[in-house]
């Protein structure tokens, strides 16, 4: 499957620090002028972003499909659709649209571990879960992040790279960077 936007997965257990390798991605990446898409996979049953009793949730109730809620900061889209979360393309291509340089997924790992197509960057608490973690997982895995690297004394796991968040920020960013031009999308200057 051939994605137009580069497609960047964090796996770890949870507490094992994605969101904070993610988020520093984000914020330096968008800085420099990447459009940059998330998708967060939320385990809880029942979850909704749409809250009981405000006008969107009144209209889905009826049956409304799409809701759009338009402020002057921000154009939420709710779809109510039930997704099955085993079809990660149709989730990118949701997004396929916006004309994205980079989209960072955070969650689904049992979904993307086997992908040879979507880089990763995985997170652990300690290095039994590390181990754990790239036991499932098919290369490529570009760099090696979270509590266990925070606590590392090693810059490398065999070939891959032990990076410090957010100390040694620069160096996943590089690495990110380094995945947009093999994928043959353009780099902002």
């Amino acid at each position: 499957m051939h994605h137009t936007v580069l497609v960047i997965a964090a796996v770890g257990v949870s507490g094992s620090g994605k969101t904070v390798t993610l988020e520093y991605l984000i914020s330096h990446l968008s800085a420099e002028g990447y459009q940059i898409g998330s998708i967060k996979h939320v385990h809880h049953k029942g979850f909704t972003m749409d809250t009981e009793g405000t006008n969107t949730w009144r209209y889905a109730k009826a049956g409304a499909k799409v809701i759009v809620a338009i402020s002057p900061e921000e154009v939420d889209i709710i779809k109510k659709t039930e997704m099955a979360l085993n079809d990660l393309d149709k989730i990118i291509a949701l997004l396929e649209e916006e004309k994205l340089d980079i989209v960072f997924i955070e969650g689904f790992h049992s979904l993307i571990a086997k992908r040879p197509d979507v880089p990763k960057i995985i997170t652990a608490k300690n290095t039994e879960g590390l181990e754990e973690t790239l036991k499932g997982t098919v290369e490529p895995v570009i760099a090696i992040t979270g509590v266990a690297a925070k606590n590392s004394a090693n810059t490398l796991y065999g070939k891959i790279p032990i990076i410090k968040i957010p100390e040694e920020g620069q160096k996943l960013i590089a690495l990110v960077k380094e995945q947009l031009e093999k994928s043959g999308k353009k780099t902002v200057n």
